[in-house]
């Protein structure tokens, strides 16, 4: 069964625009794609056991010189109504933008090309308090508040935040509302489905990567950890997890990482394989680890918690910045797949996490803001923006470049909150 895409990338595509008209508005990609990824390939072989890392004093100036130029480059993206990238993209990426924007130190919410993004995605938001257009309600109108949520204290966004929460807290799989088919509590898949988010409110499955930016969107929104939605995702997130321990999932495994979906028998990006007992196995994979350690720590689960740790066993085990681990196992040359979105969600999960220093399980230590910092050093383009592969429409820099500065973002946060020794 051909897979959903699973990131906020494949919101153009799936925005009923066909690729030729959103490929028009990034003029001369096409051209780059061959380049960009013999360029990924090059950068991954070079940082192989390179112990170059930017020095404590000059990390953060590092990602500030690279945000000035990927803000510079999104800036100049804006178009007259204030969106972001052409007509046919769905708010989420206008919103995307707005937040790579507003969390720069020189671009607060008072700046005329910032307050001009957010009039416009605050135009979007519907009667029933989603922000979207024709489809996807759920991504968009997440991704719109986790926009939002970064300048909630402005007095006319809280009236439209406090809208799009509700919204988005109604869409939520709880034990009082029927599944598209008539499915109960208690019915097999029903239960996969408990406590996540689909794509379109009570329409389809639900899956880890809606699940995930809805609970970034709440937790952005500022809604406590003991939020009932927190605790009904808490479910959830643990049938993503491969820890039988945990997960009542027939399919699940035990190296803690973490699947696209538990529902209707699981699924993964990585796709299954056939474990020692002939039974049918989903492999774990790096966006959706990351995401689910993200997502089980905003959502009120601690560190000393078991699935947690779980989780960060896999991060070790699997520790890379060179591709999105996991994917190979089914395809080595689906390894970087995704690598922005990755770089995006690992950046999130390590800063709720809380530790500056990883230790693989061959005993090394990772630095993990210095290593990210270098690696984006090395993919950055000459005009400030990044591209990656064609697979999850990475080959648009104007998304790609809000997954790197975002990232970037976190590590700057998190320098804030832990300072290079």
């Amino acid at each position: 069964m051909k897979k959903q895409l699973s990131v906020a990338l494949m919101l153009a595509a799936l925005s009923a625009v066909p690729f030729a008209a959103v490929a028009q508005d990034v003029k001369g990609v096409g051209d780059e794609i061959s380049k960009t990824g013999d360029k990924l390939m090059q950068a991954a072989d070079a940082k192989k056991g390179s112990t170059t890392q930017p020095s404590a004093q000059d990390a953060a100036a590092q990602a500030q010189a690279m945000l000035d130029k990927s803000i510079d480059y999104l800036l100049k993206q804006q178009n007259p109504n204030g969106s972001f990238g052409n007509e046919h993209m769905p708010p989420a990426v206008t919103a995307l933008v707005l937040r790579s924007l507003v969390q720069d130190k020189n671009h607060p919410y008072s700046s005329e090309p910032v307050k001009k993004g957010y009039a416009w995605l605050i135009a979007q938001q519907q009667p029933d308090g989603g922000i979207y257009k024709d489809m996807l309600a759920n991504y968009n109108t997440s991704i719109a508040i986790s926009a939002l949520g970064a300048v909630k204290d402005e007095p006319e966004i809280k009236p439209v935040l406090e809208k799009a929460v509700a919204y988005l807290k109604g869409t939520q799989w709880t034990a009082d509302k029927p599944g598209p088919k008539g499915e109960k509590p208690g019915d097999p898949n029903y239960t996969a489905w408990e406590g996540g988010f689909s794509y379109n409110p009570q329409h389809g499955r639900p899956d880890l990567s809606n699940v995930h930016f809805s609970i970034q969107a709440l937790h952005d929104a500022g809604l406590a950890p003991n939020d009932p939605a927190f605790i009904a995702a808490q479910k959830f997130i643990t049938r993503s997890q491969n820890r039988s321990e945990s997960n009542d999932q027939p399919w699940s495994g035990n190296d803690g990482g973490f699947v696209y979906s538990p529902s209707n028998g699981g699924d993964s990006e990585a796709e299954d394989y056939v474990g020692p007992d002939g039974k049918k196995m989903w492999r774990s994979y790096g966006t959706m680890t990351y995401a689910g350690l993200k997502s089980m720590l905003y959502a009120g689960i601690t560190k000393d918690d078991p699935r947690v740790k779980a989780a960060v066993d896999w991060c070790r085990a699997n520790w890379t910045m060179d591709e999105n681990p996991g994917l190979r196992l089914h395809d080595p040359k689906q390894a970087q797949d995704g690598l922005f979105y990755y770089f995006h969600v690992m950046a999130k999960a390590l800063h709720a996490y809380g530790e500056p220093t990883i230790a693989d399980t061959q005993g090394a230590s990772h630095e993990w803001r210095q290593e990210m910092i270098t690696k984006l050093a090395g993919l950055q383009q000459p005009d400030g923006s990044w591209i990656g592969g064609k697979r999850w429409m990475e080959n648009i820099p104007l998304i790609t470049t809000c997954y790197a500065t975002l990232a970037l973002e976190e590590v700057q946060k998190d320098l804030a909150d832990h300072p290079l020794k």
